[in-house]
């Protein structure tokens, strides 16, 4: 029906199954452009590719986001979450004539481009707290470090002012950039931004030095060490 809208548009065929579609494109040449909605009445459209090479351009459409990176390494230019809406498809559309004015193919560049951004993952950025009745926020970028203390879990930031967060050391090590953050102990997590010095200690541990300076002892557990240089040195 929003296609129906569009001036110059012409619909050439309507598939309901994967084998029909496969029949379809061993016989007809490939459309101007390919809506495909992920699953089919028997199955998910992916198993079409795995039958026939389809070059032309696809734009997927489906009510779950869970395929999204599948998706973009099967040549779709853009994929739309139901219900679609008239601006979403204005969009599509559009870089679909962006992308194929001069070519039949969507330059693997951009593919390469698509895919790299979706496979890295969503890092937290920004942190919830209360003071006082008021709620405010923390950027992570200005933590130093995470610590336990008596079961609560507090950020310091590089102002020295701390504040209690809503969540256990062991679900901030999987939220926090691995690339900026390291879990020291079953204690802390420091940025490296916050070590300032480093010594060696006593059974194999190390010692950090950091700012602002902590009100526990920041020391390497010795199972980490080997990570933790190796962290210090990628």
């Amino acid at each position: 029906m929003l296609l129906h809208k569009l001036p110059n548009a012409e619909i050439s065929d309507q598939i309901e199954s994967i084998s029909d579609a496969v029949s379809y494109f061993k016989n007809e040449p490939d459309p101007t452009l390919i809506f495909m909605d992920i699953q089919l009445a028997d199955g998910l459209s992916f198993s079409i590719f795995e039958q026939i090479e389809i070059t032309g351009p696809v734009i997927f459409t489906t009510a779950f986001d869970q395929y999204t990176l599948k998706a973009f390494k099967v040549h779709s230019i853009d994929y739309l979450l139901k219900p679609i809406e008239d601006e979403a498809l204005d969009a599509a559309l559009l870089k679909f004539e962006r992308f194929y004015q001069k070519e039949n193919q969507l330059p693997s560049q951009v593919i390469q481009q698509l895919v790299s951004q979706l496979e890295q993952p969503a890092y937290r950025e920004r942190f919830l707290v209360k003071t006082g009745s008021s709620l405010t926020y923390l950027q992570v970028q200005d933590i130093a470090y995470f610590y336990s203390d008596q079961s609560l879990v507090y950020a310091r930031k590089k102002d020295q002012k701390q504040h209690h967060i809503d969540a256990s050391l062991d679900q901030l090590e999987q939220q926090l950039d691995p690339k900026q953050f390291f879990r020291i102990s079953r204690k802390a997590i420091v940025n490296i931004d916050a070590i300032v010095k480093i010594d060696t200690y006593f059974n194999g541990r190390l010692l950090l030095h950091l700012n602002p300076s902590s009100d526990f002892q920041s020391t390497v557990s010795r199972d980490r060490v080997a990570a933790f240089k190796a962290w210090l040195d990628r």
